[in-house]
C-alpha cells in the first residue's frame, strides 16, 4: 500500500481511497482491495467456467462420448504400432491413451526439424522433450502425437496406418538435417530449412494426399 500523502479525486470530487488519508478513513482498505482482486476478479467461481464444466460433464456422460473415447485410444494404438513397425522409437514403447511421444535421438534428429517438416506436409504436431533429454526444451529431441483431432473428424483405425506411413516418410525425408551444435546458429538454420522444405516435392506430394484424406472427413 502506498505511503504517499497524494490524494486522488474521482467523479464529482469524491476522494479515491488509495492514500494514507484513505487508510485513515478505512484501516481495512488494503484487505478490501486484495479481496477485490482475488478472489473477486482473478478467482472464482466464474459463471462461464461453471457453465463450461457442466456442458463438458453432460457430454462425457453420454454413451456417444464413451464410444468416441474408445475410438481415440484404438486409433492411438494402431498409429503407435505402425510407427514402431517402421523402426520409429516411442518413449513408452507404445500407448494406452490418446498420445505418444516419438524419440528422435536414435535418428540424430531434432524435434524442431521434424515438426517443421510434418507441418509442411499438412501434419501438425508439437516438438517435445523426451526422458533424460540433453537438449534444451526449446530444441527438444522428440515430437508429440495425439489422435483426438483426427478421431473428431471421423477417422478410425482404418486411416491410422496411412497416417503413420506418411509420418515415417516425412521423418526419413529430413534424415540428413542436423541441428547445429552452436545455439546461436540454430535460428538461421531453422529459417533456412523452412524455406527448403517448402520446395520439397516429396513433402508437397504428402501434403496433397493429407488434404485429400481430410476432405473425406470434413470438420462439422
Amino acid at each position: 500500500m502506498s505511503t504517499t500523502h497524494k490524494t486522488l479525486r474521482g467523479p464529482r470530487g469524491a476522494v479515491i481511497l488509495v492514500t494514507d488519508k484513505g487508510l485513515a478513513r478505512d484501516p481495512d482498505l488494503g484487505n478490501k482491495i486484495d479481496r477485490a482482486v482475488f478472489p473477486g476478479l482473478q478467482g472464482g467461481p466464474h459463471d462461464n467456467v461453471t457453465a463450461a464444466i457442466a456442458v463438458a460433464l453432460k457430454e462425457a456422460a453420454r454413451p456417444e462420448f464413451r464410444t468416441y473415447a474408445r475410438q481415440i485410444v484404438l486409433n492411438a494404438k494402431i498409429l503407435a504400432q505402425t510407427l514402431l513397425a517402421a523402426g520409429i522409437r516411442l518413449t513408452t514403447g507404445g500407448t494406452d491413451n490418446h498420445l505418444m511421444v516419438v524419440d528422435l535421438r536414435p535418428l540424430g534428429l531434432s524435434g524442431n526439424v521434424v515438426a517443421e517438416a510434418l507441418e509442411t506436409a499438412n501434419i501438425v504436431v508439437n516438438r517435445n522433450s523426451v526422458p533424460h533429454d540433453t537438449s534444451p526444451p526449446f530444441y527438444p529431441s522428440g515430437i508429440r502425437l495425439g489422435t483426438p483431432a483426427v478421431t473428431s473428424r471421423g477417422m478410425t483405425e482404418r486411416e491410422m496406418p496411412q497416417i503413420g506411413q506418411w509420418i515415417t516418410e516425412v521423418i526419413a525425408e529430413v534424415g540428413d538435417y542436423r541441428m547445429p551444435e552452436n545455439k546461436s546458429d540454430r535460428p538461421a538454420f531453422l529459417k533456412r530449412i523452412k524455406s527448403e522444405l517448402s520446395r520439397n516435392r516429396k513433402l508437397s506430394a504428402i501434403a496433397g494426399n493429407v488434404k485429400r484424406m481430410c476432405a473425406r472427413f470434413p470438420v462439422v
